[in-house]
């Protein structure tokens, strides 16, 4: 029940609203109450605090993508994040047209799946460089191959493995990749009507540019669903990140192929000569055959060696390693 005035406040308000201090109309919208309508259809589970905090995850992960993938498509790639956004999983599957590249990701310990969409003009284009071309998609979208899947299986076996480190301020997840699916019709991991969050990722190859789309289902991860703060995501930041980098930087270096070349000898003829060589004839070297080699890396002179053969095939067996210190003095 409201609170009944006395007769000196009823005054009191009859003065001011005939001398003009207060108006009726101000009166009327202030009792006026801001209605919002809601949609039980899709209701609001992620809010903008959780997205944002899945486009920090993300930032990172496109950041990892952008050095490891490199690695083994022997190209430069660049990753964005390009949006986030919350919709429901039936309209995320009509958004997508056959053939599809959709990797299935067991999110342990969490209950539930994940998906990973991969653009198909991409996918072909990732196809492409893994077999040798250029890097270009198919001019007409067809189904894959199997020897085209096991190659997609692969890279999206490297993109599941990379989601471990970005989401370890938040919990320690193992994906894994169980399957690849090309039909959405095969994909149904949770009820069509059931929240999903997106967030939408632009990969750049050469010329060529695709999205690629992270599906979390709210059913998945839900249970730490409360730790999805930037506050929470800052605090449990480890101290040690500098030295985790570090070690990551190392563990890429460790993958990268140098040339190595093992030089027998050199020796210097006039051109004359050189056109005159036959099949038989002889070059004398500046080397003689006791003598060690020289093992270059890449055009540094790194090491000596003496010459030999493993399981019939011409080896080296390294000698002595130059230092620095060493070609200094």
């Amino acid at each position: 029940m409201g609170d009944i005035l006395s007769q000196e406040e009823i005054d009191n308000l009859l003065s001011a609203l005939s001398s003009g201090e207060v108006d009726v109309e101000e009166m009327k919208n202030a009792d006026e109450r801001s209605i919002k309508n809601y949609d039980f259809k899709r209701p609001a589970k992620f809010s903008k605090e959780h997205l944002r905090t899945l486009e920090l995850i993300f930032e990172h992960y496109g950041r990892l993508l952008s050095t490891n993938l490199p690695v083994y498509l022997r190209k430069n790639i660049q990753v964005t994040v390009v949006s986030s956004e919350t919709v429901t999983f039936n309209e995320f599957t009509n958004a997508l047209s056959n053939p599809v590249i959709l990797g299935i990701v067991n999110f342990q310990p969490l209950q539930g799946n994940i998906l990973i969409d991969l653009t198909s003009s991409l996918g072909f284009a990732f196809i492409d460089r893994m077999l040798g071309g250029v890097g270009e998609p198919v001019d007409k979208l067809r189904d894959f191959s199997e020897i085209e899947m096991g190659i997609l299986y692969k890279i999206l076996t490297i993109s599941a493995g990379l989601l471990k480190e970005p989401w370890k301020n938040v919990i320690e997840v193992d994906p894994l990749l169980e399957r690849i699916e090309t039909n959405t019709q095969f994909a149904q991991i949770i009820a069509p009507n059931e929240m999903i969050a997106i967030v939408t990722l632009n990969v750049k190859m050469g010329e060529i540019e695709g999205f690629l789309n992270i599906c979390i289902p709210f059913m998945t991860i839900e249970t730490i669903i409360d730790n999805l703060n930037t506050k929470f995501w800052f605090t449990n930041m480890a101290s040690s990140d500098s030295e985790d980098h570090r070690q990551d930087i190392e563990n890429l270096l460790r993958k990268v192929e140098v040339p190595v070349k093992a030089v027998l000898g050199k020796s210097e003829i006039a051109v004359s000569d050189f056109l005159m060589l036959q099949p038989g004839d002889i070059i004398r070297l500046e080397r003689r055959v006791d003598n060690e080699l020289d093992i270059y890396v890449g055009m540094y002179n790194k090491f000596s060696a003496v010459p030999g053969t493993e399981r019939d095939r011409y080896a080296v067996r390294i000698t002595s390693v130059y230092r620095e210190e060493e070609k200094e003095s």
